[in-house]
């Protein structure tokens, strides 16, 4: 019978700590539209809280921004008109176990940081930055696969880079980048332009204004009061597929029956506005109606 405890108790204490070595799984924090999520062959919207898995695939638009938070504490920002795909992951909290990922920057500019608080947890990080990859234990970088070059930036810690068919060198002098021309050797590392590096690194920051939406987003964009629902449908369909994850609601009953077509989690009142006249302008949405309401389950 003590025999039967004890192994009861053991395994008990193993679900435990296996337990607390897993985080929330990685998530998207902040969207400033057009973005979009591609899973299992299907290309939705991306909307803030969004768990995220492997295989999954993110694409921005002209524009946008995306912040995703990793379980350890580390967060991946992303440009526009960028390509990401989550390789593999688990859900380590990098503190009772390691946090391993593999993250693919197929196209754009990104930025990988960590909280301060977050710097000792265990992780193992490789991004791929097109044809050069970047292997990360906890650090602050920034890099950019562009149409001729791809490139890393170091600001804080230490990586080892490499691009394809290329020896291993190590960065651990903050401040300078490696550079890679398609088809050719890599350039040797060299300190970055603090001028440079500020224009790049306004390249993954979200913008005032520009269309922020979060989980807790307490601001809503009224875009559309059809009708019918035929035509709440169409309006629906047009903006899910230009990257807004729009929704539909029903207002009142019978004759006096109303839809509205919405976009719901902006974070202040100007963000609201600027993706109602971006969206005025590309699509001839018929109205840029801003409403404070109680943020939405994503």
């Amino acid at each position: 019978m003590r025999v039967l405890l004890s192994l009861i108790v053991g395994l008990s204490c193993a679900f435990i700590v296996a337990e607390r070595a897993l985080a929330a799984p990685a998530t998207v924090e902040a969207v400033q539209y057009p973005a979009w999520l591609e899973r299992g062959g299907v290309k939705k919207p991306l909307q803030p809280g969004l768990p995220l898995a492997a295989n999954d695939r993110i694409t921005t638009g002209a524009g946008a921004r995306v912040y995703l938070v990793l379980p350890e504490g580390s967060r991946v920002k992303l440009g526009e008109d960028a390509s990401f795909t989550v390789d593999k992951i688990n859900e380590s909290d990098g503190k009772t176990g390691t946090f391993r990922a593999a993250l693919n920057v197929l196209k754009g500019a990104f930025r990988f940081t960590t909280d301060a608080l977050a710097k000792a947890n265990r992780r193992e990080v490789d991004i791929r930055v097109a044809t050069v990859t970047a292997g990360i234990r906890g650090t602050d970088l920034w890099g950019k696969a562009a149409d001729d070059t791809d490139l890393v930036c170091l600001l804080e810690g230490k990586i080892a880079v490499a691009a394809e068919g290329q020896p291993q060198q190590q960065m651990d002098q903050p401040l300078t980048f490696y550079v890679a021309a398609k088809g050719q050797a890599p350039e040797p590392i060299a300190p970055v332009d603090p001028d440079k590096l500020k224009q790049w690194s306004q390249e993954t920051e979200v913008r005032p204004g520009a269309g922020e939406a979060r989980n807790a987003g307490s601001w809503r964009l009224v875009l559309a009061r059809p009708a019918t629902q035929t035509d709440a449908l169409a309006w629906y369909d047009q903006l899910q597929a230009a990257g807004y994850p729009a929704k539909m609601r029903t207002v009142g009953s019978g004759k006096a029956k109303r839809y509205r077509v919405q976009i719901s989690g902006f974070v202040s009142q100007a963000d609201a506005r600027g993706v109602g006249d971006r969206l005025a302008a590309q699509l001839k949405t018929p109205l840029t109606e801003i409403e404070a309401a109680a943020p939405e389950r994503q």
